[in-house]
């Protein structure tokens, strides 16, 4: 595929997004008189078209392994889902694809983005107010103790920031030190979707993004440190798996 086709392809995508969350987000308003439940229903069902629209526009298409570990999760009460995080795409699935209502941790000035902030700030999330400085984790114990006990995942990525396909980046605890305080079971996630939508790129290339599930890790009688080390080394064993093509480079090392 040549590479104009990419660009118009991504362009067409970017141009569909833009065009639908304004419009979304302005019949979204009017339903912060209904339930949560109602709102985030209806708040889902814009990743939903968003990761449609990436198959329709660009060829990107997904497969999940590991259903069965989701399965016993939804069946867990109090889950953690920690993340790999190599593009916004993870950002889409894992709402548009979880049945179970998740909470993304992030920085409280999202609220003020038009349109997609305003969206987001209606749906109760973990959001943090990063000018208390040192208390912003005793937030997130607060708040995500609160979404935890509502049956509501939390939702964190450990390495903070998207990372590059085949890059190794050092795992923050936050995520562990949430479950260790919480009591939550921990779902590690592993997929690669840099493959087709690498990191910072305007283009998205067509392809297979493989998401995998792993085990429940329980976080009772570990510190956070052990419970991390533990999620940190599935994550990056089965990423290796779905792409080792990407890690060859280990091997010669």
């Amino acid at each position: 595929m040549s590479v104009l086709l990419l660009y118009l392809r991504s362009a067409l995508y970017l141009l569909f997004l833009v065009m639908t969350v304004i419009p979304y987000a302005l019949v979204m308003m009017p339903l912060i008189v209904t339930p949560l439940p109602v709102r985030y229903r209806y708040a889902a069902g814009w990743p939903k078209m968003a990761i449609w629209a990436a198959r329709f526009f660009c060829g990107v298409r997904y497969e999940v392994y590991g259903l069965e570990h989701l399965r016993a999760a939804e069946q867990a009460g109090s889950v953690i889902v920690l993340s790999k995080h190599q593009s916004a795409w993870e950002t889409l699935f894992i709402p548009a694809y979880l049945r179970p209502e998740v909470c993304f941790v992030y920085k409280r000035e999202l609220h003020w983005v038009p349109f997609f902030g305003w969206g987001l700030a209606m749906l109760r999330m973990v959001s943090i107010d990063r000018s208390q400085g040192g208390n912003a984790f005793e937030q997130v114990v607060e708040q995500g103790g609160q979404r935890l006990a509502e049956g509501r995942f939390i939702v964190i990525f450990p390495e903070g920031t998207r990372t590059r396909l085949g890059s190794v980046t050092k795992y923050k605890t936050g995520g562990a030190r949430l479950a260790v305080r919480t009591g939550a079971k921990v779902l590690p996630l592993a997929l690669n979707s840099g493959e087709c939508w690498p990191r910072n790129a305007f283009v998205k290339r067509p392809g297979l993004i493989q998401v995998s599930f792993g085990p429940l890790i329980d976080s009772q009688g570990k510190t956070a440190e052990q419970l991390n080390l533990e999620v940190q080394y599935w994550i990056e064993a089965e990423v290796r798996r779905l792409s080792p093509q990407a890690y060859a480079h280990e091997q010669r090392t």
